[in-house]
């Protein structure tokens, strides 16, 4: 599937993005997020949960490493994860998600390189801020058969981006 880039000139413009693709997102799937400090890695999550539904407030893993966030929709819960900390995928195994990933819906920051073990169907979302303005890019792909229905791939086409 092909990748589709949104640029975001807003925190606003970043939280509804989140906000679309977690109406999109289903048990067992999974969101790799990859970009720089301060890249709206969890502004991203934040509207990821307003769409999913979940108690907040969603707030970066950093220093407990994964949170969950139950739904009150009676949808997913959101297991947030931040490896930035982590060595490796073995560090991230030793978390257990997988026992969580097929109930779940899992957000990885920095898990590029780490997460992608977790499920052959995942949302790569890559986040680029240009120093200059502030203006960030996402660039979401969609990997696996999860991804690869024509019914997903019509909805990440009207992220209001362009196909990469």
């Amino acid at each position: 599937m092909s990748a589709q880039r949104v640029v975001l000139a807003t925190v606003d413009e970043t939280q509804a993005l989140g906000l679309v693709l977690g109406r999109l997102l289903a048990p067992g799937d999974l969101v790799v997020l990859t970009g720089g400090l301060g890249a709206g890695k969890t502004t991203l999550t934040q509207g990821l949960g307003e769409g999913l539904g979940v108690r907040g407030p969603v707030t970066s893993p950093t220093f407990v490493i994964a949170r969950v966030h139950p739904s009150l929709v009676e949808g997913p819960p959101l297991v947030h994860v931040d490896a930035y900390r982590l060595a490796g995928s073995l560090e991230l195994d030793d978390l257990d998600l997988d026992a969580d990933v097929a109930s779940s819906v899992t957000v990885v920051e920095w898990g590029h390189g780490v997460a992608e073990d977790l499920s052959e169907d995942r949302l790569e979302v890559v986040l680029d801020v240009d120093p200059a303005s502030e203006v960030r890019t996402a660039t979401v792909t969609g990997i696996g058969g999860r991804w690869a229905t024509d019914d997903a791939t019509a909805t990440l086409a009207t992220l209001g981006g362009t196909p990469c």
